[in-house]
């Protein structure tokens, strides 16, 4: 099988050596009857991380984000989310058809922020019956389409600050909250801080082949944890998948600026590669965008299809640029690869 140098997603990780030591040799019971020593230990040790009371395995970020809404909002109310937002774009409109939750978005700043203005203008009037109610507002960090921006511990502070005076939840879709705390050289606990809960991924630069992990107060979780079974989500011997996230939470925030480095490294190189323009002020923690000169007479497509010829995965986003991520599996001669099959291609066009 022929081996790529894979920078299309963070997601695409393999789990490390020690993880699947864990995951063989895990302590495990049924967790649906809370009898999963293993999860238990991930979900408190995740909540004591991120500075919250209790937290809950699921599936997946989006299952994360959907079981948060859920557990927050009736059928009729309202989110508040960016139009750039991961759970506006890309989690299949599950809060509207599954929860019957009006989403109501609001334009991302190029920062990858949301304007407080903004949240406060989208908030409905609770007296009017004419409107749904607004109930909460997601903030995603790191942005991923605005480019992988870090939002700073002031501007969450600020959010919570205008959540909390217009009685909204605050949520924070934190797939990769780790890699903004490694960026920002500030613990993620504080960056969370401001919000009732919070979901992080695992599967992505920690490098669990699965799992993320939803954070907030006891009586939040409880609900959530009914939603989860709800939705299917109720996973019995789990511990096999939690043993692969303790050891992500243990070993693998660290390694995170390594990524960031080899992003800036790429980028570094993109810069010099004539008809490639870096956009979204790439780089931005572990992802670097950057969209083709016309004048190349080559579209995302043709260069995928070139790139994937010399061992290269690439892939083009909803705004018609390259993404390119790196993560544990994009060592530095998969940085020198990636350059060289570029350089190849735009000379031969």
């Amino acid at each position: 099988m022929q081996k790529y140098f894979d920078f299309r997603s963070d997601t695409v990780t393999h789990p490390t050596s020690a993880m699947r030591a864990a995951m063989a040799t895990a302590e495990v019971g049924d967790d649906v009857y809370r009898e999963d020593p293993t999860v238990t230990m991930l979900e408190e040790k995740a909540a004591a991380m991120l500075g919250k009371e209790a937290g809950l395995l699921v599936s997946s970020g989006t299952m994360g984000n959907l079981v948060a809404v859920l557990a927050v909002c009736g059928r009729g109310d309202e989110v508040i989310m960016g139009t750039a937002g991961h759970t506006f774009l890309h989690e299949a409109g599950g809060v509207s058809a599954l929860g019957g939750v009006v989403i109501h978005t609001i334009l991302n700043q190029e920062d990858g922020t949301l304007a407080l203005e903004d949240i406060q203008r989208a908030m409905r009037n609770p007296e009017d019956y004419h409107e749904p109610i607004s109930r909460m507002v997601i903030v995603e960090n790191t942005q991923n389409a605005c480019g992988g921006k870090a939002l700073n511990a002031d501007y969450m502070r600020s959010v919570g600050v205008t959540t909390a005076e217009l009685g909204l939840h605050f949520h924070i879709d934190g797939a990769r909250i780790f890699n903004a705390s490694v960026a920002l050289k500030v613990p993620a606990a504080t960056l969370v801080e401001p919000a009732e809960s919070i979901t992080f991924c695992l599967s992505k630069g920690l490098c669990a082949p699965i799992g993320s992990v939803l954070c907030g107060d006891k009586q939040f979780i409880g609900r959530a944890r009914r939603i989860r079974k709800m939705l299917g989500g109720g996973m019995r011997q789990a511990g096999i998948i939690a043993a692969a996230g303790i050891v992500a939470l243990d070993s693998m925030i660290g390694r995170l600026e390594e990524d960031h480095i080899r992003a800036h490294r790429l980028a570094e190189g993109l810069a010099q590669v004539p008809g490639i323009q870096l956009t979204k002020g790439s780089p931005n923690t572990n992802m670097v965008f950057f969209e083709l000169d016309p004048a190349l007479g080559m579209d995302n497509s043709l260069l995928i299809n070139e790139m994937k010829a010399r061992g290269v995965l690439i892939n083009d986003t909803n705004d018609g640029e390259i993404r390119l991520v790196t993560h544990h599996d994009i060592d530095d001669l998969a940085v020198e690869r990636c350059l060289e099959a570029l350089l190849e291609i735009v000379n031969k066009h």
